[in-house]
């Protein structure tokens, strides 16, 4: 089953009136209905302006990837005709336009820098900062490998992101194969601990409850835990250290 225009999809997600062939295919088809949602996003993200809200004025970087992204020359003005060569090339004669080919390409074209105008504006204010707050480091730690698992080294940071903490940690060991590797936080004197989560692969970041008492709870554990359903620590160890300002 063939599928429609690209042209096609993004002329109806602009809101033109699909025809009886169009339709039925869109009924039968879902990668082109998915495209034309696809489109149609683009367009409601391009339309969506809300009273009050000021325009984001990108900087000129960003109008020099649309410019690179969609070929276009620094200058896209169309040149005048020299008067000589318009005095001697006939006019052309006027020709209605193709409904289905030539009047949809441009149309097509515009919906496409859209798109990459969105996508280049909001990739410039994330790379800024301007979305994703950036995490303010509090206190950090050397995880050092226990006796047990020689070599074994590591890495925690614990940071605060929008008034949420959260403990980053990297691990560099050797660990087997079968069951998994959890990352604690204990007390000082490792009279009390809790469970931040399952760590998969070398490095993970955890969210901490709102009610754990980060002046008691200062040391970042990772442990080498069985599949036995135990819940608590397995009294192994890889690596530990006690968080400190930087």
């Amino acid at each position: 089953m063939s599928h429609l225009d690209p042209e096609v999809a993004a002329l109806l997600a602009m809101g033109e009136q699909a025809s009886e062939e169009d339709r039925r295919h869109l009924d039968a088809c879902a990668d082109c209905a998915a495209e034309v949602a696809s489109f149609a996003r683009a367009v409601l993200a391009g339309r969506a302006t809300g009273e009050g809200e000021a325009l984001l004025t990108p900087p000129d970087r960003v109008w020099e990837s649309i410019r690179s992204e969609l070929s276009l020359p620094d200058d896209t003005a169309e040149p005048a005709a020299h008067p000589r060569v318009a005095s001697v090339v006939p006019a052309r004669p006027h020709v209605a336009p193709r409904r289905r080919r030539m009047s949809r390409r441009p149309v097509f074209f515009v919906l496409a820098g859209a798109v990459a105008a969105v996508v280049a504006i909001v990739t410039a204010v994330w790379a800024s900062g301007g979305i994703v707050p950036r995490p303010q480091v509090i206190s950090e730690a050397r995880l050092d490998g226990f006796p047990s698992w020689s070599g074994a080294v590591g890495e925690a940071l614990l940071e605060r992101v929008d008034g949420h903490d959260r403990v980053s940690v990297d691990l560099d060991a050797s660990v087997p194969d079968d069951g998994y590797r959890e990352v604690w936080l204990l007390t000082g004197d490792a009279s009390d601990l809790v469970s931040l989560g399952i760590l998969d692969g070398t490095s993970g970041t955890f969210d901490i409850p709102d009610d754990i008492d980060l002046s008691k709870f200062t040391v970042v554990d990772i442990s080498q835990e069985n599949v036995d359903g135990d819940p608590g620590h397995s009294g192994d160890s890889i690596v530990r250290g006690t968080l400190s300002a930087p």
